[in-house]
C-alpha cells in the first residue's frame, strides 16, 4: 500500500447544505431544550429582560434565552470563564444546535456575554432561578419542609500580593518598608522584611486591608488550609429531594451564624414565590420550612432562640462547650436543650447524615465539576448572577435525571458504562450458573452410577427353582 501525503487543497466557494456532514447531536441537550420549551422558558425570559434592551437603537444583541443557555453550558460543561464558553460554543455543532444557531450564524463573543451579564439585573437572574424552582416543584422535586444549610468558599479573582491599606491605599510592601525603617533598619533587605513580617500578629486583618479591584473579596483560610482572597457561597437544600431552594453570595469573613439568617430569608422568599403557583403548591408539603438542619458552625444561643420563636425545629450539631450556665437565659436554655434532644434522636441523626450528603453534593457539582471553585468575576453582584444560573442548572439536572435517568451530558457516558458493567456481570453469572449446572449434572450421574453398582452387588448368586 502506497503512503498517502497530506496536500493543501483549495476550499470550494459554495457548499450545498445537504452535503455537510452532521452528527446525531447530544441527547442530553435535546432533552434539555425540549423541557425548557415545554415549560415556556423563552417567552418568560424575553418578557423578564425586555426592560434591559432598546427597541430600535444599537446593534443586534444576544437574545435573553440564548444568554441564559450560555451560562447553563458553563455549568454542564464545567467551563470556568465566559471566554471559555464562547470558544466551546464556536467549536461545537451540538452546542450551536442547543442555542438555536445555524452553521452560517456567528456565535456570540465573550465580550457580548459579559455585557449582557452586566446589563441584566441581579433580580432578573434571581427570577430565572425561581422559575426553574417552580418547574421542579411541579414535577414533585421540591417539598420545602426540611432544609439543610451549609457554606463553602470560592477563590476570588484577586491576588494577596496586590492588597492595599484601607486607610492610606499603600501596598503591603510599602507598609513593611515603613515598619522596618521605623524599627531602625534604614535600608532593609528582603530577608529583613520577611523576618519582620513573620511573627507579626494581625497582619492579614480584613479591617485593614482590601483588594483595590475587588473590595468584596476577603482574606480567609480555604478548605485545603491555604490563605486566599475569597467569597462565601451558602446553599439551602431541600433534604427530601436534593434541590437547592436558595443560594447567597456573602463576604468570606462572615461567620456561619451571621450568614445563616440571609440564606434562610432568601429560602423563605423563594418558597413563597413557588407557593403562588397552584400546580407547584399541590406537590409541596403543607408545612413549609418547618425544620432546619445545619452543622456546628451555625450553633449559637441567638440563632437557636430566633428560630425557636419562629416555630422552626432546629437540628444543629452542638460543639463541646463544657458545662453551660443559664442565669437569666430561660429562652436560650429552652432552645438549646430542645435542639440537643432532637439531634440525639434517631430522626436527628438521620437528618444530619443526609445534610452532609446532599448539601456537600451540591457544592461538588456546582463548584468543583461545574468550574466555579475559582471565580473569574469580581464583585458580589457579578458572582451572584452566574452562581444563580449555575445552581439553576444543577436543579434542571435533577429534573432531567428524573425523566431520563441522567442529569448531565457526561452522565450518559456513565450510564452506558453501567449498562456494559451489568452485561459483563450478567455474563459472568451465566457462566457460573452453567458451571454449577454442569457440576450438578455430573453429581447426579455419579449418584445414578453408584446406586446401580450397589443394586448389582446385592443380587443373590443362586436362585431356587
Amino acid at each position: 500500500m502506497a503512503m498517502g501525503k497530506r496536500r493543501a487543497r483549495q476550499q470550494a466557494l459554495w457548499v450545498a447544505a445537504a452535503e455537510i456532514t452532521r452528527g446525531p447531536g447530544h441527547p442530553f441537550y435535546r432533552a434539555l431544550n425540549k423541557a425548557l420549551d415545554k415549560a415556556g422558558f423563552d417567552p418568560f425570559v424575553e418578557r423578564l429582560c425586555a426592560p434591559f434592551y432598546a427597541e430600535k437603537l444599537g446593534r443586534p444583541s444576544v437574545p435573553p434565552a440564548v444568554y441564559f443557555r450560555l451560562l447553563l453550558i458553563g455549568y454542564f460543561e464545567g467551563i470556568d470563564s465566559e471566554r471559555g464558553i464562547a470558544w466551546r460554543v464556536a467549536d461545537s455543532l451540538t452546542l450551536r444546535e442547543f442555542l438555536g444557531y445555524r452553521l452560517t450564524d456567528t456565535p456570540p463573543d465573550h465580550s457580548t456575554i459579559s455585557r449582557n451579564r452586566r446589563l441584566i439585573s441581579v433580580e432578573a437572574h434571581r427570577e430565572v432561578f425561581g422559575w426553574v424552582l417552580k418547574v421542579l416543584a411541579q414535577g414533585g422535586l421540591v417539598r420545602g419542609k426540611t432544609l439543610g444549610v451549609d457554606a463553602t468558599t470560592l477563590e476570588a479573582n484577586a491576588a494577596l500580593r496586590s492588597i492595599v491599606r484601607r486607610d492610606s491605599g499603600e501596598s503591603y510592601q510599602e507598609y513593611l518598608l515603613e515598619l522596618a525603617q521605623a524599627s531602625g533598619i534604614e535600608t532593609p533587605t528582603r530577608e529583613d522584611l520577611a523576618r519582620l513580617d513573620k511573627n507579626r500578629r494581625g497582619k492579614g486583618s480584613n479591617d485593614d486591608w482590601q483588594h483595590p479591584h475587588d473590595p468584596d473579596a476577603r482574606i480567609t483560610k480555604m478548605k485545603d488550609g491555604r490563605t486566599h482572597l475569597a467569597h462565601k457561597a451558602e446553599h439551602a437544600v431541600d433534604l427530601d429531594t436534593g434541590a437547592v431552594v436558595a443560594v447567597t453570595v456573602q463576604a468570606a469573613d462572615l461567620g456561619d451564624t451571621e450568614s445563616l439568617a440571609q440564606t434562610v430569608e432568601e429560602a423563605k422568599g423563594q418558597l413563597a414565590d413557588v407557593l403562588e403557583d397552584e400546580a407547584a403548591a399541590r406537590q409541596m408539603s403543607q408545612t413549609v420550612l418547618a425544620e432546619l438542619v445545619a452543622d456546628k458552625g451555625c450553633h449559637s444561643n441567638a440563632v437557636l432562640t430566633e428560630y425557636d420563636e419562629q416555630g422552626i425545629r432546629t437540628y444543629v450539631s452542638e460543639p463541646n462547650r463544657g458545662r453551660r450556665r443559664w442565669r437569666n437565659q430561660a429562652k436560650a436554655r429552652k432552645a438549646v436543650y430542645g435542639n440537643r434532644r432532637r439531634i440525639r434522636g434517631e430522626r436527628g441523626k438521620a437528618l444530619l447524615r443526609r445534610r452532609g450528603e446532599r448539601v456537600e453534593r451540591t457544592f461538588a457539582h456546582c463548584y468543583d465539576t461545574g468550574g466555579m471553585r475559582r471565580s473569574h468575576l469580581r464583585g458580589h453582584d457579578n458572582i451572584y448572577k452566574r452562581t444563580l444560573v449555575h445552581v439553576a442548572g444543577f436543579n434542571l439536572g435533577l429534573l432531567l435525571r428524573q425523566k431520563l435517568g441522567f442529569g448531565s451530558p457526561r452522565g450518559l457516558q456513565g450510564r452506558l458504562g453501567r449498562v456494559l458493567a451489568l452485561l459483563l456481570a450478567l455474563r459472568g453469572h451465566l457462566r457460573a450458573s452453567h458451571r454449577l449446572l454442569q457440576h450438578l449434572a455430573d453429581g447426579i450421574a455419579q449418584l445414578i452410577t453408584l446406586s446401580a453398582c450397589r443394586s448389582t452387588a446385592h443380587q443373590p448368586l443362586w436362585v431356587a427353582a
